[in-house]
């Protein structure tokens, strides 16, 4: 069992920045580390994910460019940093983990991934 837990999210300006954490209870360096994103009356949708290693990464169109997803290992935690944020990342983001079976870009599917953690609110405000 893997249980997740989301922190970092808050009210923030566009054009702000915000770093999501994701701890997990036990070592990372062999799970994939996807972060997702649901807003209201919205479809959760895939933002970021990245393999046990840390060596591959693999971002949604939307947030190319301006999150970065990264992994401290020795801390059992993955790091979501939004850069230039929009009213439009709106939403709540959750981390999930799954086993390393598939390639990178098939973490964009939520049904790859196993536990998930609660969520935390981040709100861009125009």
């Amino acid at each position: 069992q893997v249980q997740l837990v989301e922190s970092g999210g808050g009210l923030v300006q566009a054009g702000g920045s915000l770093r999501l954490s994701c701890v997990a209870p036990r070592p990372t360096d062999t799970i994939v580390t996807g972060w997702f994103r649901h807003a209201p009356a919205k479809e959760r949708d895939f933002v970021a994910v990245i393999n046990p290693s840390g060596g591959a990464t693999y971002y949604a169109d939307s947030v190319k460019g301006r999150f970065t997803i990264s992994r401290d290992n020795a801390k059992n935690t993955v790091y979501l940093q939004m850069n230039s944020l929009k009213p439009e990342d709106t939403a709540v983001y959750y981390c999930a983990a799954a086993s390393p079976e598939y390639s990178i870009t098939s973490y964009s599917n939520p049904g790859r991934f196993a536990y998930w953690g609660q969520g935390t609110q981040v709100t861009v405000s125009s």
